[in-house]
């Protein structure tokens, strides 16, 4: 695979703490940033295939949405083995967690993707909790993925799953007029370390409580109604839907890209219901204001410390 390698040096928990306690006070009523030992993530409400956050901590932006606009790429699709060894892992023990496009050569159909595996041994040895989301005769269905595949563009955060400290970062009654939690905690990293240094954060929240709103791409259009158009048009085709907590959502988000050069996408955040059988997830947008409970957010993230850009789209 086509992989660029960018060796990170992020600051200490403890200085992004800091750095994140004022816009996030700003942002919502109630408000906590500290560094903690990482739960365990296997247990309710993340259910995540990985303990923790720690060891060869890495993140990957994989392909991109140039691989959907102003046409889809249909040979665009990877194992996430595949890039686990793209990223350096060890074959012994990793995991990654992220957003993505699904495997719609394998499922039949488009779909959206929140990878969540981890190996042992062998990248072949997997346990796969990996959720998708797809639409079927309008509904929205979200259920466990039976393959490690994915396609066109793959976010991802990738850790030996180790106990070890992390950041929590609890949200609660937004005030202000960021409403995505991620996009406030990566505005203000933004804004803290400015266009020359990237800051790369991987990890899980859930929405406790509240109304979110989520996007679930449809199917691939038909050819004859391809190419989109204009951004406009991808925006129609794809169906959105809010959906109440408790949601698991897991993000991989950065602080800059100088010069845009990696043309890195900032943040991706897919997601899924805790709840088997409840069909609720997609690609996490922001909160809504006229739910009828506050919205809740619980998270826990960990800094990257080698950022891989790997199959970065032509231009053709």
């Amino acid at each position: 695979m086509d992989a660029q390698k960018y060796i990170l040096s992020p600051p200490s928990l403890e200085e992004l703490a800091g750095k994140l306690r004022k816009p996030l006070s700003s942002n919502y009523a109630f408000s906590n940033v500290s560094v903690v030992r990482c739960p365990d993530l296997r247990e309710s409400p993340f259910r995540l295939a990985t303990r923790g956050l720690s060891g060869a901590e890495k993140v990957a932006d994989v392909g991109g949405q140039r691989n959907l606009f102003p046409q889809p790429r249909l040979n665009t699709t990877w194992s996430l083995t595949e890039i686990a060894a793209a990223m350096e892992m060890s074959p012994e023990r990793g995991s990654l967690i992220g957003a993505g496009a699904g495997p719609f050569h394998v499922v039949g159909q488009n779909c959206e993707l929140a990878p969540n595996l981890k190996w042992e041994g062998r990248f072949e040895n997997l346990d796969n909790q990996t959720r998708l989301a797809k639409m079927v005769d309008g509904e929205a269905i979200v259920e466990k993925s039976l393959s490690a595949d994915c396609a066109l563009m793959v976010n991802l955060y990738a850790s030996l799953g180790q106990p070890g400290p992390v950041l929590k970062i609890m949200a609660r009654k937004r005030i202000g007029s960021v409403r995505s939690f991620t996009e406030c905690i990566r505005s203000a990293l933004s804004a803290a370390y400015g266009d020359s240094h990237i800051v790369s954060l991987g990890g899980a929240f859930v929405v406790k409580s509240g109304k979110a709103r989520y996007h679930i791409m449809p199917d691939f259009p038909k050819e004859e109604d391809l190419p989109f158009e204009d951004r406009g048009q991808v925006d129609k085709w794809l169906t959105y839907h809010d959906f109440d907590g408790p949601i698991v959502c897991l993000s991989v988000l950065h602080s800059a890209d100088p010069g845009s050069k990696l043309e890195l996408r900032m943040e991706h955040t897919h997601a899924f219901s805790p709840v088997e059988g409840r069909n609720a997830g997609g690609h996490y947008h922001y909160d809504l204001e006229d739910s009828d409970e506050e919205v809740d957010y619980e998270g826990y993230f960990n800094t990257a410390k080698v950022l891989y850009r790997i199959e970065k789209p032509t231009t053709e």
